[in-house]
């Protein structure tokens, strides 16, 4: 490992004290200091730097460690899954998955959650705030997830494909919603009769039937009809009629 000595000096270079693998604030952390461009540390003490990216540390053990993302040795096995780790501080908090506390709550709306991260990426919703935008429509989201998602849109891409029959869609809820299809599943009832659906749209529509609005009318003849279907077949009676093929 490449060794340097500490000089105090501003560096965009990143430095950590070995929660390598946490975020940038704590990768910073290695004194007092508010600019994290600025590490704080003991003038002329070693910093060992990784030769595979810019990151450096103050001990050499966290080095090594850190060493293993480039390398691919993962020493640190979870007893539950059998997933594999670089590091100590990966596993420990991957095993948050597998148990159920929640120790992060919202002030707000009461919603529990696993990791600090998760809450406070959820607090988003409270604030309405959307800082990620599409720079082809300039859609909002709140979440870069969500951002990378709607991406897919402006692409041919349809990297969600049904196990089933190989048919392939453009995103996760799109895949999901076909699914259904393969199931006998009819999870949206009716209320009024006894008919059940696949979808929340096929719900919708058939609500439609218990209803005596009749919003849609006929241009020609002026027959109401609730559903949109059946004034587009009337409309082509109507001028059929109107105007017969010769």
């Amino acid at each position: 490992a490449t060794v340097a000595w500490c000089s105090l000096k501003s560096s965009e270079t990143d430095i950590s004290d070995g929660n390598w693998d946490k975020s940038s604030e704590a990768q910073s952390g290695l004194g007092s200091g508010t600019n994290n461009t600025d590490p704080v540390c003991e003038k002329g003490k070693k910093l060992y730097h990784c030769s595979q990216c810019r990151k450096i540390f103050v001990h050499r053990g966290n080095l090594l460690e850190h060493r293993r993302i480039h390398t691919g040795d993962n020493l640190y096995h979870c007893s539950v899954c059998n997933k594999s780790f670089p590091s100590k501080t990966n596993l420990i908090d991957h095993t948050k998955v597998h148990s159920q506390d929640r120790p992060f709550k919202c002030s707000i709306c009461n919603a529990a959650f696993k990791r600090k991260n998760n809450l406070r990426q959820h607090l988003i919703i409270h604030t309405g705030e959307k800082p990620h935008s599409c720079s082809i429509c300039s859609k909002t989201f709140a979440f870069e997830g969500n951002l990378k998602q709607h991406m897919i849109i402006h692409t041919k891409k349809r990297p969600y494909t049904c196990s089933v029959c190989s048919a392939d869609f453009k995103s996760k809820n799109a895949l999901r919603g076909h699914t259904k299809i393969h199931k006998e599943e009819k999870p949206f009832s009716c209320s009024l009769c006894s008919r059940s659906f696949r979808r929340t749209s096929y719900l919708t529509a058939h609500m439609k039937s218990h209803s005596e609005e009749k919003p849609h009318t006929c241009s020609v003849c002026e027959a109401a009809f609730k559903r949109r279907p059946s004034l587009y077949h009337n409309k082509k009676n109507c001028e059929t009629q109107i105007f017969p093929k010769r």
